[in-house]
């Protein structure tokens, strides 16, 4: 009784598309048929982690929805996502990795934004494969953000140092999380810092890749 009263007055959207989905759902039926899945290229390989593998490519009502998730307050699409990566994680890295942990942004901007997308995304993911994400880097400055920048040598030159790495990661094979690749170079300084404390390996996922 209460369900169907809470449709009525509090109908549901679709995370994606913004159409309203019927009892309580978070992606409609279209958006689970026709989104930009990567399919074969969900894969790809980086420098300093091993591969990075994206269930979707970073275009229209992904992109859209992921401004919500990260700029507009939407925190609880990670729930809704999670399901995607963890999938697309399952497929490509089983038995592969030790822990999962998370790009993490600086105290400045987790401030700022009151969540750590990345973060969020990682716990979901974590929950949805039957474990737990734990913390494995601190970003120890903050910087201008990547999307402001040119190409990647800047986005790398930004980034250098930014990192440091926390207790308890050498000898692992590292699964790191974050929401969005487009040059990589977030996860590579991350992969890189993790290498240099001890790392055996670190393999990578995101919600989504760039196209390019």
């Amino acid at each position: 009784m209460i369900l169907p009263l809470l449709n009525l007055l509090f109908p549901s959207r679709c995370v994606f598309c913004r159409e309203f989905v019927p009892n309580r759902q978070a992606v409609c039926t279209n958006c689970n048929k026709h989104l930009p899945f990567c399919h074969e290229e969900a894969r790809q390989t980086g420098e300093f982690y091993a591969a990075c593998v994206s269930p979707l490519f970073y275009t229209d009502t992904v992109r859209d929805s992921h401004h919500r998730y990260k700029f507009n307050g939407h925190r609880w699409y990670a729930k809704t996502y999670a399901p995607f990566v963890a999938k697309c994680i399952a497929a490509h890295y089983t038995d592969r990795y030790d822990l999962i942990t998370w790009v993490p942004l600086s105290k400045k901007r987790r401030r700022k934004r009151g969540y750590d997308q990345a973060e969020l995304l990682a716990h979901a993911i974590a929950a949805e494969l039957n474990t737990e994400a734990v913390p494995t880097l601190q970003k120890t400055r903050d910087t201008t953000p990547l999307s402001s920048l040119g190409g990647k040598e800047e986005r790398k030159a930004t980034l250098s140092g930014a990192y440091t790495a926390l207790d308890g990661v050498s000898g692992k094979r590292i699964l790191l999380i974050d929401d969005i690749i487009t040059t990589g170079t977030s996860l590579s300084e991350c992969a890189r810092c993790l290498l240099m404390a001890g790392a055996e390996e670190v393999l990578t996922a995101t919600l989504a890749r760039s196209e390019v």
